[in-house]
């Protein structure tokens, strides 16, 4: 049987995935041999990926090498003002179109997501998991192709806003409030209660920010 070589495709996807997954971090070097290896792709398809990558602004050149990008205080003021509309137009969209068993699966998950208050890693994870949901319940292709773009750049952040003490528990407390106003189809409701779990993580990342540069002076 003749094995299919990866595509392109899959080398992003593979790459991606590796910075999500905090396998390669803001301001790690990308080699392409490297990359080769640990995939077990050639480097034509690892370099036309990392070429995409860069024009998405995930890469980012160091002189002559690329590296994870990161984001300045600029950069994740500008990504969470992106971010809030998205995600309330998301909700308002899930309150309006999703289906019972939709509905269903977002109580399912923010019920299991208490167990990992203490965990930030995999609340984090969990998170993600619970924001693609209500994406996908909007029922809005070009939507959810945006809000995707967004939380990969979120990756580009070095620390997670639930890393933040009590952050886990108040995140649960506000995701149960979307998910009741989505169940509850109330568009501006659902649209208010996600913009405002946005603005709490934004405002909850500065002050991690800001304890970080006083620790470094």
């Amino acid at each position: 049987m003749t094995q299919t070589k990866p595509s392109p495709a899959d080398a992003y996807s593979l790459i991606l995935e590796a910075i999500d997954s905090g396998v390669y971090r803001p301001g790690d070097r990308l080699v392409e041999s490297d990359l080769a290896d640990r995939f077990g792709v050639s480097r034509t398809p690892i370099r036309e990926a990392l070429q995409r990558l860069e024009t998405q602004s995930l890469v980012a050149r160091d002189g002559r090498s690329l590296i994870v990008a990161s984001l300045d205080h600029n950069q994740m003021g500008e990504l969470y003002v992106v971010r809030r509309e998205l995600e309330g137009l998301a909700a308002r969209l899930a309150a309006r179109h999703a289906n019972a068993e939709e509905i269903a699966v977002l109580r399912e998950m923010v019920q299991a997501d208490d167990k990992l208050i203490g965990d930030p890693a995999a609340l984090a994870r969990a998170n993600r998991r619970f924001h693609q949901q209500i994406h996908l319940a909007s029922h809005n292709r070009y939507l959810v192709q945006q809000l995707d773009l967004v939380h990969r750049s979120m990756a580009l952040m070095a620390t997670t806003s639930l890393a933040a003490e009590g952050r886990g528990e108040i995140a649960q407390k506000e995701h149960k409030a979307i998910v009741a106003a989505i169940a509850a189809r109330n568009e501006e409701a659902a649209e208010k209660a996600l913009q405002d779990h946005i603005s709490v993580a934004f405002m909850t990342r500065l002050k991690q920010d800001a304890d970080q540069r006083e620790r470094r002076d």
